[in-house]
């Protein structure tokens, strides 16, 4: 599992952030000062994948994080920064930095930006995987015994949710309100009918008798245990 220093001083951004990249499969640990990150990261043996930073923080700054990693270390730093603030962009590349992203970010386009740093490095992204079935967020590929499985736009971002949730029963109405933020147009209860049944005919060996998206009558859905 990839794990994430978060240094951010922002309460909800931090809890917006732990919670959604929690759910994309990565492990995060949040700390709202440049004094707490330092004692993190100059342990012995570092945790850490990649340092996720904002400029501001409660303590010191995130530039002097960043020139102090880039010095001892070779982790990937992605800067958070406010928007249309190009000297803390400028600042933060020749510091060493791997790449930013301004605020406010769109969840999805963050996870892409931290895909790309980490195979730049070497390091493998998350990668989800169930009875044969696996899923590439990286490189937004599925995958059934080997065998490439092509889905629309909308079909994979249903996958991923389900992944994202394994052994985790699913309402219709949370799927429909996660579909909505994640496709940014409208999806309803039919529509949401269709789609499954589209997806179980391109992941299942038989679609009547589903082994991985398990409906639960009057309830939902589930994936896996």
């Amino acid at each position: 599992m990839t794990n994430i220093l978060l240094v951010e001083d922002d309460p909800g951004i931090v809890a917006n952030l732990t919670e959604f990249l929690k759910r994309e499969g990565f492990s995060i640990t949040a700390v709202n000062g440049q004094t707490k990150a330092m004692e993190l990261l100059m342990e012995e043996n570092v945790p850490f994948d990649l340092l996720l930073l904002d400029v501001s923080l409660s303590d010191g700054n995130g530039f002097s994080i960043c020139a102090a990693v880039k010095a001892k270390m070779s982790i990937p730093v992605i800067f958070l920064t406010a928007s249309g603030d190009e000297y803390s962009v400028v600042t933060g590349l020749d510091l060493g930095a791997d790449d930013y992203i301004p605020k406010p970010f769109r969840p999805r386009e963050l996870i892409s930006r931290i895909n790309s740093v980490l195979r730049r490095y070497g390091t493998k992204p998350v990668l989800f995987s169930y009875e044969g079935l696996t899923l590439d967020p990286g490189k937004a590929q599925v995958h059934k015994n080997g065998q490439e499985l092509f889905l629309s736009a909308l079909e994979y971002r249903l996958l991923l949710f389900f992944f994202q949730n394994r052994g985790t029963v699913l309402s219709r109405t949370r799927i429909l309100e996660e579909l909505w933020d994640l496709a940014g147009e409208f999806v309803n209860d039919n529509t949401l009918t269709v789609y499954i049944k589209r997806l179980r005919e391109k992941i299942e060996d038989d679609p009547a008798n589903p082994v991985y998206i398990q409906t639960l009558r009057g309830i939902g859905y589930k994936m896996g245990k």
